[in-house]
């Protein structure tokens, strides 16, 4: 029978941290990758998969049937301890902002999911450095590519499912393309192995003057640009506002690359990769259609009811023309929405 999990200590060198991102197809992924480590692993795990906003998660006793570590749902300021696996409840982004400490926040959603994989994994780089883990797997568009970067300038290590390994491939292969240099591409049977053997080698010696430091902490780590007072006009990676707008406050959104890494924030702190972009994009095109279908099924139909009560043989006829063409257009408008792609954004298996 295992001991009791070891609290960790308030001295980041002492720290073990493995954080996981997963989505689409992330659920038998992360049951198989806990499946294969140990009761004794010296490390905690954090993981975040996407949930829908109003879903009830069962995701820590699935976890727990699946392998040895115990697992459960944080609450705000609880205790770090090894060998204890930390999911991200629904509607709440998890930070590890302060060592030894688990802060659960309602801040603005990113890559359209809170909880988002990138927040974590930013706020583990920027606390525990060389001590991260970051892995990657099974999922749809790019959340996580942007963390999986700050875990690697800061001198963690990073993991990426291989894309032909994964259910669902898009995510990895946005953090393959985005992250240039990712430490080990391996399918989810090698993940745990590799996991249990980095946690117990002797990390690097700090570097305190590390290059990019300057940059992570002016982009990839911000940890809500409107609580910390960071502005599109301070941000040393914005390239400035652009014609695009945020869907999901209406505010601008200014364009920030590092490298291959590309991403749009707004003033408010939602934060998109080209994929959510585009699949937000999507879904206000797909509402906005279905508006003008419904505005113009209701007109024909008033458009009907008038020419019934007008007693103007040419003004009848008037409106039965108006009505027929706005079925017409309705008609329209329900074909091309039939042709719209499914969007490719569930949080589900």
């Amino acid at each position: 029978m295992p001991e009791d999990p070891a609290p960790l200590s308030h001295s980041v060198s002492d720290y073990r941290v493995i954080v996981i991102g997963a989505s689409a197809g992330g659920l038998e992924m992360l049951r198989t990758l806990v499946a294969g480590l140990p009761a004794d692993l010296p490390a905690a795990i954090f993981v975040v998969r996407h949930f829908f906003r109003e879903s009830t998660s069962l995701l820590p006793e699935l976890l727990m049937q699946a392998g040895s570590l115990p697992a459960l749902h944080p609450y705000n300021g609880q205790p770090i301890e090894r060998g204890t696996i930390y999911v991200a409840p629904p509607d709440y982004h998890m930070l590890l902002k302060q060592p030894g400490i688990i802060m659960l926040d309602h801040g603005a959603r990113e890559n359209l999911h809170r909880p988002a994989i990138d927040p974590l994994f930013r706020s583990a780089a920027r606390t525990y450095g060389a001590a991260t883990i970051g892995v990657v797997l099974s999922g749809t568009q790019d959340d996580g590519a942007a963390g999986l970067l700050a875990i690697q300038l800061r001198g963690g290590r990073t993991i990426v499912q291989d894309p032909a390994d994964a259910p669902y491939p898009e995510m990895p292969q946005n953090a393959l393309e985005q992250v240039p240099g990712v430490e080990r591409v391996a399918p989810i049977a090698e993940i745990p192995g590799l996991l249990t053997e980095w946690v117990r080698q002797e990390l690097p010696a700090a570097t305190a003057a590390h290059a990019t430091r300057g940059r992570i902490e002016g982009s990839l780590e911000r940890e809500g640009s409107a609580k910390e007072g960071r502005t599109m006009e301070n941000d040393p990676l914005a390239t400035g506002p652009t014609v695009l707008i945020c869907p999901e406050c209406g505010g601008a959104l200014a364009l920030h690359q590092d490298g291959n890494l590309v991403q749009y924030r707004c003033h408010v702190g939602h934060i998109f990769g080209l994929q959510s972009l585009d699949a937000a994009y999507s879904e206000r095109v797909e509402q906005a259609l279905w508006a003008a279908m419904r505005a113009l099924k209701e007109r024909a139909a008033l458009n009907e009811r008038m020419a019934e009560r007008m007693s103007l043989p040419g003004l009848r006829e008037e409106y039965r023309k108006q009505a027929s063409a706005a079925w017409a257009q309705a008609r329209q408008i329900e074909e091309l929405l039939a042709q719209l792609p499914l969007l490719s954004n569930a949080a589900d298996d």
